[in-house]
């Protein structure tokens, strides 16, 4: 290799060739050559390795002891709060087919620009070259992938979500059937926040299995191995006949039944994810990625990529989130990220108790009532505050965790938002109508998003902001996945978000209900009333579940009113989703086949009945 002995020493050098792979060594010559950092750090999978990247994390500002043990605290700058869309983009060639909604730029142009930026971004700091293996260790799901970086938080962080993979990369035998990322926070300033916040650039080139990020420490834009990695590998996913999934994957334990039964799920963002994959008494494999592959036995089998969780912090209170609260409150190796610190504790914006009127947060130092630059008053923490921390720490983690045949997929939930259409759960007709209820997954913006109140945002599966092939193709694949399936996941929908006069049907735990009817649907021990929509549940079976569950008295007139099937609103839905289709190529032919179906049958369900709000009882 062609580096500078001064830059990469000769230990570090030999962890690079002990890996017996020609295209790992010309990824680090080049762009260690390109970035000219004044030390390049190899990082192997040794507790010592990684104990001097967090070691290295202290030392050069970038995290700051907390109080209690093991916790740490990093600031991002004021203008690197989140998830950066305007330069996050898909490099492409003139031959590349993709669908209209995605942000593309020139793969040719594009490289030519980041490359420039990358000279020299790293010089006079240091380099750290990881390896990490995305999902378990010897799986047929995994995925080797190299990170190359300047900034020791982000490999820090990496540290708690992926599981290492130096030992990982020996396995592959030389090939080049790996990810790689590159990532430079820049130039700092004295708070070592990123200062070239305007040659922020993050592209995406899944031609060159590549991710090239710059000038930004949001580990949403740094930590490449999650969302941006998450865009190569549905590239890969759609090119190999599995799915990468914007999905949880947990285990459903019902009470006093011995089994555990396996759900991935799909939600747009303020959807009820998290919520949903952390119900009380339940298990959680993994909160935001999957891998689905095929079974031998005929069956979908998913992983969690990752090991650890980048979770939003606003709201996470010992009432509502119990498992997490105490994981945040207690000794163990996590970091915060733009919470409030004061007298060396954290603080964050909804944890159930009051906060201190001043401390150091995102802007600096700060006190009650502080003005950003336009004159807007500062919150105490950031609302995209996080904290990062392994699975592991958690009391509900499953045990099939780092199980590398993973976790047998029974059941598909996907959730939506919407205030007045879908009932609070039901079942699809078959796979390709529940791929049709996931491809028309709507969320309807809330007084924290900017712009008006109440607009449906079409997101198929939940994954439209990290689309790399046409949606059509996307679409396709999963009609494919399903046909090759000797048993096929049943597909839910959920929305617990009806409202009434302004208020919400539903209390926020009574997703449990709908969970425990869902695992109970796989086994056969419910029933079910066939709507226009898909199958829903009977009165008889969900009021036994809130008095078992709850102790509570679920009254019919409550399900009536929840479980109304609502046809015109049903109607307007199905032409917002047609709509959507007709403006991409090559929608699969059958989506539009289901598409008519509903329609049909809404319709004529309205006629029958001569209500446009028909009741669960018209159905029995």
């Amino acid at each position: 290799m062609n580096i500078d002995q001064s830059i990469l020493s000769k230990d570090n050098l030999q962890k690079i060739k002990d890996l017996k792979n020609p295209h790992v060594e010309k990824i680090v010559e080049e762009y260690v050559n390109l970035c000219k950092p004044a030390k390049v750090s190899v990082i192997t999978d040794s507790f010592a390795d990684i104990a001097y990247v967090r070691q290295r994390a202290l030392d050069l500002g970038e995290e700051k002891k907390l109080d209690m043990s093991g916790h740490t605290v990093h600031f991002d700058g004021i203008s690197d709060q989140g998830r950066d869309k305007k330069n996050t983009c898909l490099l492409v060639t003139p031959d590349m087919k993709v669908s209209k909604i995605i942000d593309v730029k020139d793969r040719e142009e594009g490289l030519r620009e980041v490359y420039q930026i990358m000279d020299g971004i790293m010089a006079g700091k240091e380099c750290f070259v990881r390896f990490f293996c995305l999902g378990p260790l010897n799986s047929r799901f995994s995925i080797a992938a190299l990170q190359i970086t300047d900034s020791a938080y982000v490999a820090h962080s990496e540290d708690l979500l992926y599981r290492v993979g130096y030992e990982q990369f020996k396995t592959l035998g030389g090939s080049d059937d790996f990810f790689y990322l590159v990532h430079s926070a820049g130039e700092l300033d004295e708070r070592n926040n990123t200062k070239n916040i305007k040659d922020r650039r993050i592209y995406i080139d899944v031609l060159g299995k590549r991710v090239l990020t710059v000038n930004n420490q949001y580990a949403g834009n740094s930590v490449g191995l999650k969302k941006l990695a998450l865009r190569l590998a549905i590239y890969k996913a759609n090119k190999e006949d599995w799915l990468t999934e914007h999905m949880f994957v947990m285990g459903v334990r019902p009470e006093e039944k011995k089994r555990v039964t396996y759900f991935t799920g799909a939600f747009p963002s303020a959807c009820g994810k998290t919520s949903t994959a952390m119900v009380p008494g339940q298990q959680i494999v993994g909160d935001d990625i999957a891998y689905i592959r095929h079974g031998e036995d005929g069956k979908a089998y998913a992983v969690n990529i990752e090991q650890g969780i980048f979770g939003i912090i606003e709201d996470v209170n010992p009432v509502d989130d119990p498992v997490i609260y105490e994981a945040l409150t207690t000794p163990r190796e996590l970091i915060f990220s733009n919470v409030l610190v004061n007298d060396n504790k954290p603080y964050w914006l909804g944890m159930g108790q009051i906060l201190p009127d001043a401390g150091e947060n995102f802007s600096g130092q700060w006190t009650k009532g502080k003005k950003d630059a336009k004159g807007g008053e500062i919150p105490a923490a950031h609302k995209n505050a996080r904290y990062t921390i392994r699975l592991s720490e958690l009391k509900n983690v499953d045990p099939k965790l780092y199980d590398p045949d993973g976790v047998p997929i029974s059941g598909i939930i996907y959730g939506g938002r919407d205030s007045d259409t879908p009932v609070p759960v039901y079942q699809s007709f078959d796979w390709a109508h529940g791929m049709f209820i996931g491809a028309s997954l709507e969320s309807e913006t809330t007084a924290a998003t900017i712009g008006a109140v109440g607009v449906r945002e079409l997101s198929p599966m939940a994954n439209l902001d990290f689309l790399v092939v046409p949606l059509g193709t996307y679409l396709g694949n999963h009609l494919k996945f399903g046909d090759r399936l000797i048993v096929k996941p049943l597909v839910f929908s959920t929305n617990y978000f009806l409202k009434v006069d302004g208020k919400f049907l539903n209390e926020k735990v009574d997703k449990k209900v709908w969970l425990m009817w869902m695992e109970g649907r796989v086994h056969g021990e419910y029933g079910a009333y066939e709507t226009p929509i898909g199958y829903i549940p009977k009165y008889e079976d969900v009021s036994r579940l809130f008095k078992k569950i709850f102790e509570k008295k679920y009254s019919r007139e409550a399900y009536d009113q929840q479980f109304s099937i609502r046809v015109d609103k049903f109607l307007e839905k199905l032409g917002r989703v047609r709509k959507a289709y007709l403006e991409e190529d090559n929608i699969p032919e059958e989506f539009y086949v289901i598409l008519d179906m509903l329609q049909n049958r809404l319709t004529a369900a309205r006629e029958k009945f001569g209500k446009s709000v028909i009741p669960p009882s018209a159905f029995i």
